[in-house]
């Protein structure tokens, strides 16, 4: 199994919707740069945002379109898009900052072990291995717990059971590269270790891990806003999505956009994720 396939694998995903958006290449085209749009928007948030999220505008509960506030008013009379836009920026950028550690720490170690071979191999995939048996969830809000409430602290706790995956994927693709007749070739022209990983095994892993980056987009988004919903995010009054959607359960029959619409947020985003990594494994495939 490829590490396309078993990246595919490990996310529920809405792959029926997905099929049909990717399934040409303009389809690809066009999901692929979803990543773009919601990176602009994130980026844009002080921009976009019609008011400080921090301070009232406005008279509270109010709904949405009431007093020009496009989405409401939350209960102390805060203006929940600007909101939005500041958690989806967080949301957006934290999941970034934790894929790129990923990639980093997996790369790096999964890059070793399979260019290595030998005990070394067998002693960072074993140690992998142990990461990987750990509850992951369960692991996470212990650490976030541990370090206490904060959006740092968070990303610590998300960053340290995510990376296995792309160490066991990378090397899997090293081990793969490794056979291929090209890196014989080097080898026997007398290149050097460092030299064959950098320059013939490690490009040919670049795309399984950009599409593994890609998938697990929507994925963390979900978890990022699961451990704010539980407490351990930002603390008040900083925009979360998560937080701000637990905070105000309160309000859910009566004023329901107040935790609705941070919600709607996760879910669009997750689903962004989801449609843009169908979109870049598409054309990384056709590539």
């Amino acid at each position: 199994m490829s590490a396309a396939t078993a990246a595919t694998a490990r996310f529920a995903r809405s792959a029926t919707l997905g099929g049909r958006i990717t399934s040409t290449r303009t389809g690809s085209w066009v999901a692929a740069s979803l990543l773009l749009v919601v990176l602009a928007v994130a980026l844009l948030a002080p921009v976009l945002a019609p008011h400080d999220p921090l301070q009232p505008v406005g008279i509270p509960l109010r709904p949405p379109g009431d007093q020009g506030l496009l989405l409401g008013s939350d209960s102390i009379g805060r203006d929940i898009l600007s909101r939005v836009l500041y958690g989806l920026r967080a949301s957006w950028f934290s999941a970034l900052a934790v894929i790129a550690f990923g990639l980093l720490v997996g790369g790096l170690i999964g890059t070793i072990a399979g260019s290595l071979g030998g005990w070394t191999d067998s002693v960072l995939m074993r140690t992998t291995d142990g990461f990987l048996a750990l509850p992951a969830p369960v692991i996470a809000i212990a650490v976030s717990a541990a370090l206490g409430p904060g959006l740092s602290h968070t990303l610590i706790a998300v960053s340290i059971v995510w990376w296995p995956l792309y160490a066991r994927m990378i090397r899997g693709e090293i081990r793969t590269m490794a056979a291929r007749p090209h890196v014989e070739a080097a080898r026997l022209a007398g290149a050097g270790r460092v030299r064959i990983a950098v320059r013939h095994l490690l490009p040919g892993a670049i795309p399984s891990a950009v599409i593994c980056a890609s998938l697990d987009i929507g994925a963390l988004v979900l978890t990022l806003a699961g451990l704010s919903f539980l407490g351990l995010g930002q603390p008040a009054p900083a925009p979360e999505l998560g937080a701000d959607t637990a905070r105000n359960l309160s309000y859910l029959l009566q004023q329901w956009w107040i935790p609705v619409m941070p919600g709607l947020a996760v879910m669009v985003l997750a689903m962004v994720g989801n449609i843009a990594g169908d979109g870049v494994r598409a054309l990384v495939d056709e590539r």
